[in-house]
């Protein structure tokens, strides 16, 4: 019976060992890579930014803020580009909880009066061929150089101004409904600017 309860001992304090040095290497490892990951991230974040407005020369990813979203609990991200002292535009991350595959995150540059100057997908999970399509110009095309104010961010099925992807009504509305919520978002800080200046 004594050699059982050293056997079982032993198993024991082996596993307790190997489980020790397991969250120790991971811990390590965690503490070696967050600084190059969080940089890789911010690279990432930087090089969509540059897609979507104009050209800048300040650091967009650290100069954003947040506000609160049309959507209680949610917010939207803005990131400020700006040349010199002058702003440029705003590279708004938005999305829509409405497409086929659930959130569809999108960042939208804005001029700063509100016209679309390009949009980049960020995250999706859209039927490849049919929603993924969104990626391409014959559908993208259609937001730059529009501004929302004039323009209807809806699919014509809607009364809007935008054709659908064949077959991927859903995906195309939830690109509108994101480019929307961007866009109302932009109008609401701007508002509250001006209201600030006066």
């Amino acid at each position: 019976m004594a050699k059982k309860e050293s056997t079982f001992n032993n198993m024991l304090i082996t596993l307790l060992v190997v489980t020790l040095t397991a969250s120790g290497s991971l811990g390590f490892v965690y503490q070696l890579t967050k600084d190059a990951i969080a940089q890789a991230e911010a690279n990432k974040k930087n090089l969509a930014i540059k897609r979507v407005v104009p050209e800048f020369n300040n650091k967009p990813s650290e100069e954003f803020f947040k506000l609160p979203s049309e959507t209680p609990g949610d917010t939207i991200c803005f990131y400020v580009a700006k040349l010199d002292s002058d702003t440029v535009g705003y590279a708004v991350e938005t999305y829509s909880k409405n497409a086929f595959g659930g959130l569809l995150k999108l960042l939208v540059g804005f001029l700063p009066d509100g016209t679309i100057n390009n949009i980049a997908v960020l995250e999706h999970k859209e039927t490849p061929g049919l929603g993924t399509k969104m990626t391409e110009e014959k559908f993208s095309s259609q937001f730059p150089g529009k501004n929302p104010a004039k323009f209807i961010l809806k699919v014509r099925k809607d009364d809007g101004e935008v054709d659908a992807i064949t077959a991927s009504t859903i995906t195309s509305r939830a690109y509108c409904d994101a480019v929307q919520r961007g866009y109302n978002s932009l109008k609401q800080h701007q508002n509250t600017e001006k209201g600030g200046e006066q």
